[in-house]
């Protein structure tokens, strides 16, 4: 289309160059403060390493060569106990061939089968939290939702009997599922309706979610005997397995599922665009007609939902029953997955990724290379630290800041 006077505009598609601007900062700035983390974690493994302290001593060549073996083989050892060996896994693929015989292939994948199985419940609490933020709340509550997702989960799955898996399963899930929207709604309307701030609401519900656990597993849901343990559930209401005994399980591509579910419901919905809009300026969502309250417990009720979802998948896929403290931190690990993740479902999953993987490869990490397993928690946490100070890694790496206005994602649950 020509413009009056000869000039013809000049139209250019900005949605390609928009998309590679929002993955560059989704995955940029995270990717360099991994680095960043893996060289100031490798100083505090060499300054923790006697022998390299000797080679010093004896000069500047062997301390630098001690230096370089104490970091390949603590790093060697992580990733192997994350991936695997290649050499095993090539061995048990070749006998498996020759002789159909694949115990040695299925041993060789235990290590990788582990990491993805740890990636399960990081997906799922990740973008509960990722969820919250993007409607400007702060979620702290997913660890009590994942909880409360996790014995309903496990109810459902040993007290109903006489049901095909294709109906009992999914009513597992479900059931999970909705105590975890249920118990997140509480804080929602209180924050709608109230403005009670979530994060008092949800750290308050966390212990009330723990301590109805224990109530359970030591009365109702106790099964016969002294531990407080739920009875096992029942075949029909579990998550299958595809090479027994290796823990890997349907749940994985469940997860994954959902994160896409998310990012279409965010992006492509109607509901999702409110709930971003109240995210970003409640105010100016108020002004064009949106109901602020509504998108808050409805937020809310969905981020619970996922955190629900990650209980009854660990409860259905990997333990079979509910345990006193079965969850080891995974929802509040989820919120370092947010903001790692830049509450993109995209970028949530690669950080439970990263998560799952460096979980599973600790243990390897400290039996082989004898490195503490606090190294991977101080890897984590700089990590968090690089990401919650995007300055510290651009000064570092020289990074030219973008002049076009950033989306902002930012959760006023943090202070107001």
């Amino acid at each position: 289309m020509s413009e009056p006077g000869g000039n013809r505009r000049r139209t250019t598609p900005a949605r390609p160059a928009g998309r590679r601007r929002a993955l560059r900062q989704t995955l940029g700035i995270p990717a360099l403060a991994i680095l960043t983390a893996l060289v100031v974690s490798a100083l505090f493994i060499v300054a923790s390493d006697r022998e390299v302290y000797q080679g010093f001593k004896e000069g500047i060549g062997p301390g630098l060569n001690a230096a370089g073996q104490s970091i390949g083989t603590a790093y060697g050892s992580l990733l192997e106990g994350s991936f695997g060996n290649p050499g095993k896994i090539v061995q048990g693929a070749r006998a498996f061939v020759t002789t159909q015989d694949g115990t040695a292939l299925r041993d060789s994948l235990n290590e990788i089968s582990e990491s993805l199985t740890a990636v399960v419940p990081y997906v799922f609490a990740g973008l509960a939290v990722a969820l919250g933020f993007r409607c400007g709340l702060f979620n702290i509550g997913v660890e009590g939702q994942l909880f409360v997702g996790a014995l309903a989960g496990a109810y459902l799955g040993y007290s109903i009997t006489g049901l095909p898996a294709y109906i009992h399963l999914p009513v597992a899930l479900l059931g999970g599922a909705l105590a975890g929207a249920l118990w997140a709604s509480v804080a929602g309307a209180l924050k709608a309706w109230r403005g009670v701030h979530e994060v008092i609401t949800t750290i308050m519900m966390n212990y009330m979610a723990f301590r109805l656990s224990d109530y359970l597993l030591t009365g109702p849901m106790k099964r016969p005997g002294f531990s407080p343990l739920s009875p096992v559930i029942q075949d029909t209401a579990k998550l299958p397995q595809f090479v027994p005994p290796l823990r890997f399980h349907a749940g994985f591509f469940v997860a994954l599922a959902f994160a896409a579910l998310v990012w279409w419901f965010l992006w492509k919905t109607t509901l999702g665009f409110e709930i971003r809009t109240v995210g970003a300026n409640p105010d100016a969502a108020r002004y064009a007609g949106i109901s602020v309250n509504r998108n808050i417990l409805l937020a809310m009720a969905l981020s619970g939902a996922l955190a629900g979802m990650a209980g009854a998948n660990e409860v259905l896929g990997v333990n079979y029953f509910m345990a006193q403290a079965f969850s080891s931190g995974y929802g509040f690990d989820s919120i370092a997955l947010a903001l790692l993740g830049k509450s993109h479902p995209f970028g949530v999953v690669l950080a439970s990724f990263l998560w799952g993987f460096l979980r599973s490869g600790a243990i390897r990490m400290q039996s082989r290379a004898f490195v503490p397993i606090d190294i991977i928690f101080i890897i984590q946490a700089m990590v968090i630290v690089f990401v919650a100070a995007p300055e510290l890694v651009r000064g570092l790496y020289r990074i030219r800041v973008e002049r076009e206005a950033e989306e902002a994602i930012f959760a006023r649950g943090w202070g107001g």
